[in-house]
């Protein structure tokens, strides 16, 4: 457990994931608005790795959270729906932002005209 003045005792939890897993608490933080710490202990990983996983796909999409650690099969090895379930869950939530944006943007002229 650890422990300090401002925040709540939060045990320290190591597992390990599959890439579906990091992929699905990146969409429980990004798309339904939830914290790290909720994250980390609905999915029993530390808050660390949640907050880390999530800067990792915003930055360089959901390919950076793949392990690279030992040996692994080529792109060229994949299965070709594998490669599709990637690039559509990844082309969905680049929709669900730019539908967000939109509503904002859409919003914001509402109020301005209200002014």
């Amino acid at each position: 457990m650890t422990a300090s003045p401002s925040r709540k005792q939060i045990p320290i939890m190591s597992r390990k994931t599959t890439f579906e897993e990091r992929i699905e608490i990146v969409e429980y933080v990004t798309k339904h608005k939830h914290s790290y710490a909720e994250a980390a202990e609905h999915f029993q990983v530390s808050y660390q790795q949640a907050r880390s996983w999530v800067i990792k796909a915003q930055k360089n999409g959901y390919e950076a959270l793949v392990d690279k650690r030992g040996h692994r099969k080529s792109a060229a090895e994949l299965t070709e729906v594998d490669k599709l379930r990637l690039e559509n869950r990844q082309l969905k939530s680049q929709l669900a932002d730019k539908k967000l944006v939109e509503a904002f943007a859409k919003k914001l002229l509402e109020l301005q005209r209200r002014g």
